[in-house]
């Protein structure tokens, strides 16, 4: 498989087309975003950490059901995955009020949301991602009533299997973000799951194991995302120390094709 042109890039992402018929290839790049891209950085291994726990969730899921767009690794920062045709929503799954939750609603942090809370966003940059409910999804026809119901049972079941997984790490899945594409009439889960996507706490400790680290300036963000990584994956821990690229460097990059918003920002 020869990677060819590139078809999209992202905040982190850089998507490519292949030789290979309906197969592209998806680069997990070492930046790292937050705020609508309001604070912005470089982190070494950043991609080859998320690329990795993508790649090892997207497997087990496999193993037990779920549909997904992965094909295979390419080497640490490139995986190979089916084409789809992408819906225009973010799925966010809560277990635990964290985040914007919080801020928005009358709930204290920590408490235990039981049944999960399914929330859907639109998709959308310029409108800084708004939420959406049935009855918004179904006037923009960006899913039909059976789509919709079977991205949420999916959902569903992608949160019971990760959740489960994880408590044996002694870690508590929060809250995820996940995203659907078609294939065909075939719904699968595409994009990425990893510490980008999902708000991760230590079962004991309730420390961050995930891009609240680098959000909220909790510590070292790389030496996180290091050991979370080898805890959910059991891969040996990796000695690299995360170095930041100067600004210089990071505006000479190739800018992101989705447009910058400049309103206010927006946290999960």
């Amino acid at each position: 498989m020869n990677q060819g042109k590139l078809l999209y890039a992202g905040k982190a992402k850089s998507v490519y087309r292949t030789d290979t018929k309906d197969t592209l290839i998806v680069e997990f790049r070492d930046d790292i975003t937050a705020f609508d891209g309001g604070k912005k950085d470089t982190l070494k291994n950043k991609g080859s950490y998320n690329a990795g726990v993508s790649a090892f969730f997207f497997e087990y899921l496999e193993k037990h059901g779920v549909k997904t767009h992965y094909l295979q690794m390419l080497d640490n920062h490139r995986m190979a995955v089916r084409t789809l045709s992408m819906i225009q929503l973010e799925v966010i799954v809560r277990n635990v009020a964290a985040g914007s939750i919080v801020r928005n609603y009358p709930f204290r942090e920590g408490t235990r949301l039981d049944p999960p809370v399914i929330v859907i966003d639109f998709k959308d940059d310029c409108r800084h991602d708004p939420m959406l409910n049935d009855d918004l999804i179904l006037a923009l026809k960006l899913a039909t009533p059976q789509e919709l119901r079977k991205i949420k049972k999916i959902s569903l079941e992608i949160n019971c299997l990760l959740s489960a997984l994880l408590a044996k790490q002694g870690i508590l899945l929060v809250d995820f973000k996940i995203e659907f594409g078609r294939q065909g009439k075939t719904i699968r889960l595409g994009d990425e799951i990893s510490m980008d996507s999902m708000r991760l706490w230590d079962k004991v400790t309730k420390e961050s194991l995930d891009k609240d680290v680098y959000r909220f300036n909790k510590g070292d963000v790389m030496a996180t995302y290091n050991r979370v990584a080898c805890r959910i994956t059991g891969a040996a821990p990796r000695s690299a120390v995360a170095k930041k690229k100067p600004a210089a460097v990071q505006k000479n990059r190739r800018r992101s094709l989705r447009p910058v918003a400049k309103q206010k920002a927006k946290t999960r």
